[in-house]
């Protein structure tokens, strides 16, 4: 019996000595010299949500934009995209925005208008003669001054560059004055800006879903639709309707934008990355933008779709009241933004 009390006791210490060594061993594992060692960052991940889908150009530009962040920033951060509306677009996006959801929207400027006004002010109809005038003004105070009130609401604004072109009539009939769009039931976002110049041009504006619009025009919900000739090819509109009228009312621009509460969370090196690369994507998707319009035109022309030159001064003599609808704009901001306008134009 001693001999096994012996044993018994040479086991306890060899236990006690082994669970000392291997603590010792876990030690070492959480300190380098004495220096606690921080564990690894969870990765952060934000959605990315916009209409486009797959074959228009901005999304494909931001399938880049997200995977060059994410080969950046490794393990530290991910860009999801979500293209076609598969996740809440338009308001609702604006709205996951503002709530501070780990989330950017890509989408028209006029959902960012629904929080500060004069953005739509800044994208009103027929301001623009070309893409440089437009970018040219997102960096003037006026626009700095917008971007911040944006803050202010809870909204950073990450670019305002993203073009996809002018807007023009995609319709059965064909548009050459205000006149000829009398009646016509026209889709439009749910945008009070669009519907007044749908409106002042002569339409009947008729809000419906993006996701909607082809089965819309089949089912005679509505006649035609306002888009950009890389919408309209990418999303094979023009199957159901082959008049487009170069109205060039608008111009498509989407305001990319992230929760202020998530973008304050983020590195000075994420935010370093996120800023690089959705501008290098910026410039990028302008390039390509001019190219593809002017390809997208020849495309739609082989495919049957007829382009229609329109009055210009009867359409810019029809819209001239528009800028006086919105007594949530400031007053005299359309004087504000011709007088940018006319620096830019006399530089």
């Amino acid at each position: 019996m001693g001999g096994d009390q012996m044993k018994k006791g040479f086991l306890k210490v060899l236990m006690l000595v082994l669970s000392i060594f291997l603590v010792g061993c876990g030690g070492e594992k959480e300190k380098t010299d004495g220096v606690q060692q921080a564990k690894a960052p969870q990765k952060k991940v934000i959605k990315m949500s916009m209409k486009f889908v797959e074959d228009e150009q901005t999304a494909k530009t931001f399938h880049q934009v997200a995977n060059k962040i994410n080969d950046r920033l490794k393990d530290n951060l991910e860009i999801q995209v979500f293209t076609g509306g598969q996740l809440p677009i338009g308001k609702d996006s604006m709205e996951q925005v503002v709530g501070g959801a780990n989330w950017i929207s890509v989408d028209g400027i006029n959902f960012l208008g629904d929080y500060v006004p004069d953005y739509n002010a800044v994208v009103g109809p027929m301001l623009y003669n070309n893409f440089d005038e437009y970018l040219a003004m997102t960096k003037s105070d006026l626009v700095k001054n917008l971007n911040a009130e944006a803050e202010k609401k809870g909204i950073k604004v990450l670019s305002l560059d993203y073009l996809f072109g002018f807007r023009s009539m995609l319709t059965e009939k064909e548009v050459k004055t205000p006149e000829d769009l009398k009646g016509l039931k026209i889709r439009v976002p749910n945008s009070q800006l669009y519907m007044l110049t749908l409106e002042a041009m002569g339409a009947n504006p008729t809000p419906l879903p993006f996701t909607e619009v082809y089965s819309g025009i089949q089912q005679k919900v509505v006649d035609g639709l306002e888009g950009s000739l890389m919408t309209i090819y990418g999303t094979k509109i023009y199957e159901v309707r082959k008049q487009v009228s170069l109205t060039n009312h608008l111009l498509g621009v989407s305001a990319v934008t992230i929760s202020n509460k998530v973008w304050n969370e983020l590195t000075d090196e994420q935010r370093k990355v996120i800023e690089e690369e959705i501008y290098n994507g910026s410039v990028y998707n302008t390039d390509e933008t001019v190219k593809l319009e002017k390809e997208y035109q020849t495309k739609l022309e082989e495919l049957g779709v007829k382009f229609n030159e329109v009055d210009a001064v009867a359409f810019n003599k029809a819209i001239e009241n528009v800028f006086n609808q919105f007594p949530k704009w400031t007053p005299g901001i359309y004087n504000q933004i011709m007088d940018e306008l006319n620096k830019i134009r006399n530089k």
